[in-house]
């Protein structure tokens, strides 16, 4: 049975579904990601430099090992045409044993991450 605790759920935000489906592609392809869901019509409100913003975008929901984000990280920052794109990790807690099995059958173990801080 896996520990879900080994398991992340992440956020990115994109400017659009298409740049998303790329990009969950590559993360699917390496084994980054087991899955990721691209939600169009997002809008974003933030503050950035000073300005107040509001962007339609799309969001990846993203899920993968703690082993993987280092990787994943990197792989979005180097394709994300923002600055500072959102990347944001959050812990399972628990899940469908079957499901997270899957996860980890369909994640490349990449680092171990105990008491690790990850460079997003």
């Amino acid at each position: 049975m896996a520990d879900a605790s080994q398991f992340r759920v992440l956020f990115v935000t994109v400017p659009d579904a298409k740049l998303g489906t790329e990009l969950a592609a590559g993360l699917v392809e390496r084994k980054l990601a087991a899955c990721v869901n691209v939600v169009p019509g997002v809008t974003s409100v933030y503050r950035w430099e000073g300005s107040l913003h509001k962007d339609a975008e799309a969001l990846m929901i993203i899920k993968t090992r703690a082993g993987a984000l280092y990787e994943l990280s990197q792989f979005i920052k180097e394709k994300h045409p923002a600055k500072t794109p959102e990347i944001i990790s959050l812990p399972i807690m628990e899940g469908n044993a079957a499901y997270l099995e899957w996860m980890g059958a369909n994640i490349i173990f990449t680092r171990k991450v105990e008491g690790e801080q990850f460079p997003f």
